[in-house]
């Protein structure tokens, strides 16, 4: 990622709460490697419809205040907004996107939480990034989204505990034109059949996209600067490891896959349980219109 004005950024987010990182964390439990994926009941099996929130909600939790947040007051600086965000909006998923220079010479791999699918027909992805290709300055835009805009392609890989440290490592402030591949020590492969950029070998689930539009967003804070872009690119193929798919090509096994999200601050999170419920169906589960009925009287009684 590009090295422009991050540290003026960083040392208003104050992104680590440690002095000393690496102390914090020697005192911290080691990483099990022990815990395997496993499914549980949900909180309260027995829930019915129109019982509200489950016995894991007190009373006194219903009673505490809420306070009101204005992302717009004009005593609120806007990095306030972005750690107030990363920390409720979570987990998030990561994209960690391999783009390529025009000429193929320079190459650039980093992290994105700023992410989610929104369609499957076609297979539709957004990428997030609070950094714009028009104000102030289009060459201070971080290197992915220049690298987007200009070949209009790349590679969405999704990071797995096994590379978690050499993905975040991709996060740092680079120059221009200095590998994040070399700083992470990943691999990058150049089988891809639709776009130039390389995939993650070391991923067991990526996506070869191509851009289908970029849209920029004019700051609140700073009237006309464009201070964020959203990037939805199109997926044209996807590369899965033989060991995670099943047979119809239709579901990824969770426990090879083992991916890491993004929570607040500096931290991410693991998947080790999990819960499964069906949708309900309107006639079946709930009784059609009667069933609702007797659920509206209910709640006009109370």
């Amino acid at each position: 990622m590009a090295a422009e004005n991050t540290s003026n950024w960083e040392s208003k987010i104050q992104r680590n709460p440690h002095p000393d990182f690496k102390a914090v964390e020697a005192s911290r439990p080691p990483f099990d490697t022990t815990k395997t994926f496993s499914y549980t009941q949900t909180p309260q099996p027995s829930w019915t419809f129109g019982a509200g929130a489950n016995h894991l909600s007190t009373r006194q939790d219903k009673e505490k205040p809420h306070r009101q947040i204005d992302p717009y007051s004009p005593t609120r600086p806007a990095h306030l907004n972005y750690k107030l965000l990363i920390s409720a909006i979570v987990p998030r998923p990561i994209a960690f996107v391999s783009t390529v220079s025009p000429d193929g010479k320079v190459t650039n791999l980093a992290p994105f939480s700023y992410f989610t699918v929104i369609s499957h027909d076609p297979p539709l992805f957004i990428i997030g990034f609070a950094s714009s290709l028009v104000n102030p300055d289009p060459t201070k835009a971080k290197d992915t989204l220049r690298q987007l805009d200009e070949v209009k392609e790349c590679t969405i890989n999704i990071i797995s505990e096994s590379f978690l440290e050499a993905a975040n490592s991709t996060a740092i402030n680079a120059p221009y034109g200095v590998s994040e591949w070399d700083v992470s020590g990943l691999t990058p492969v150049y089988d891809c059949e639709h776009v130039k950029a390389p995939r993650v070998k070391e991923a067991v689930f990526s996506i070869e996209g191509k851009l289908e539009s970029l849209r920029g967003f004019e700051s609140k804070s700073t009237p006309g600067k464009v201070s964020s872009t959203m990037a939805v690119v199109e997926g044209v193929k996807f590369w899965a490891r033989e060991d995670a798919i099943n047979e119809e090509g239709s579901l990824l096994d969770i426990e090879v896959l083992r991916p890491i999200s993004r929570l607040g601050g500096i931290t991410y999170g693991r998947v080790t349980e999990g819960m499964e419920l069906p949708r309900p169906d309107f006639a079946k589960d709930l009784g059609g219109h009667e069933g609702a009925a007797k659920l509206e009287r209910r709640e006009q009684v109370n």
